[in-house]
């Protein structure tokens, strides 16, 4: 079974997680996929495979007798979805030799296009993959669970040779808690990959650091003929917060290591509203101004406006995992080797996100990310190549093929 045909099978169960729960998973639906993949595994002759009562599964493989003195390798991905474009069933759809061209998503109404995702030509006469336009696909991050079963098939198959491997998936990386109940102790590697970015060849070790911003704004609701001088509309108090932040420091207008604060949701009325910003940067310098930003910004609008007017709530997120990876720097030196290996260029490149892997590397576990071939995630316009798929799992392989041949030091 090629990686995209898992895929298929795996997307169509949908695990949006739930920022909104404090329940561990955030949403019962992952224990669907959990145990469909626990029985995947047993039926390769993973026979420790489980899941434990918190979403997380976790399977080991011993090594090839006389490989167990080997650097102990792990491989990661995992099973929830954003929850956005996820209310109803997903329906994937195969398009065999694309055209490079401007693909229609069904009767959706949108459009793959080339003007908003230049690499698409570079995609001809390949497999593509995509939804119907009216859900996300799912290959955030089915795809990279696929790939590590496809990888762990060829080696059972075509009887290669490996150290001690190990594999979990894990529940609610899309709302930043994937590695918080992480087991790195039974997990049992030395160091791990995540398979969770998008073109084939990527490998990162650069991640965001990241936080959420919550303002909290208590106006002063009184009958707008009487006003004067004492009604305080919590609302445009919300829209002069977002107007003291830099203009140009949106998503939209950064790219590479530029940081940036991002409103993601919004609420008010004249008595109370409420603004929901993630900010970014992969600098923990300019992170922390960032930050200062924000809290000059609460103290200007309450001397202002009121005392406890604006309440700000600043919540850290994940850290950027370089300061972990250069002291091992050979886990990207080994994952561009197995890039070459597999015929796939190498792209080292900083993410504009962040995966489990940069908590779990403060957690003892160094974890760089690699590409699993997919672009357009988190939105209908997702869609992935079974062929970029093939060449991710042929690098995942090809780690494995390396790190046979390696001692910890």
């Amino acid at each position: 079974m090629r990686a995209y045909e898992r895929l298929l099978k795996y997307v169509v169960v949908r695990t949006p997680s739930d920022e909104n729960s404090e329940s561990v998973p955030s949403s019962s639906c992952q224990f669907d996929l959990a145990h469909l993949l626990v029985q995947e595994l047993k039926n390769l002759g993973v026979s420790d495979a489980r899941v434990d009562e918190q979403c997380y599964v976790y399977a080991h493989i011993p090594a090839t007798p006389g490989y167990e003195d080997k650097i102990k390798l792990g491989f990661i991905a995992h099973m929830d979805t954003v929850s956005d474009f996820c209310d109803h069933d997903i329906v994937p759809v195969v398009t065999e030799n694309y055209d490079g061209k401007d693909f229609v998503l069904g009767a959706s109404g949108r459009t793959i296009s080339t003007n908003a995702f230049k690499h698409l030509p570079d995609l001809k006469g390949r497999t593509l993959i995509t939804s119907d336009g009216t859900t996300i696909l799912g290959a955030d991050d089915k795809a990279g669970i696929a790939e590590i079963i496809t990888m762990i098939q060829c080696l059972k198959e075509e009887n290669i040779s490996h150290g001690p491997l190990s594999v979990a998936f894990t529940p609610d990386e899309e709302i930043g808690t994937g590695a918080s109940h992480f087991n790195v102790e039974e997990f049992g590697a030395d160091y791990g990959y995540t398979l969770d970015g998008d073109t084939e060849g990527e490998i990162q070790f650069e991640n965001f650091n990241a936080c959420k911003a919550d303002f909290e704004i208590e106006g002063v609701n009184v009958h707008p003929g009487s006003s004067k001088d004492t009604l305080v509309n919590a609302s445009l108090v919300a829209m002069e917060i977002n107007s003291m932040l830099p203009s140009g420091d949106t998503p939209r207008d950064t790219e590479g290591y530029e940081g940036f604060y991002h409103l993601v949701n919004m609420s008010g009325e004249v008595g109370h509203a409420e603004l929901h910003y993630i900010v970014r940067d992969h600098d923990a310098a300019t992170f922390e101004v960032r930050q200062q930003t924000l809290r000059h910004i609460e103290k200007l609008i309450n001397e202002k406006w009121g005392k406890g007017t604006v309440k700000l709530t600043i919540t850290q997120q994940y850290r950027n995992m370089s300061e972990i990876i250069a002291e091992c720097m050979h886990l990207i030196e080994n994952a561009k080797k197995a890039c070459e290996n597999a015929g796939v260029t190498p792209l080292v490149e900083a993410i504009r996100g962040g995966t489990d892997g940069s908590q779990l590397s403060f957690k003892g576990l160094p974890c760089p990310n690699l590409g699993t071939g997919g672009h357009g995630y988190h939105g209908p316009y997702e869609h992935i190549t079974a062929e970029g798929m093939d060449a991710a799992a042929k690098v995942a392989l090809e780690l494995v093929k390396i790190y046979a041949d390696k001692v910890k030091a």
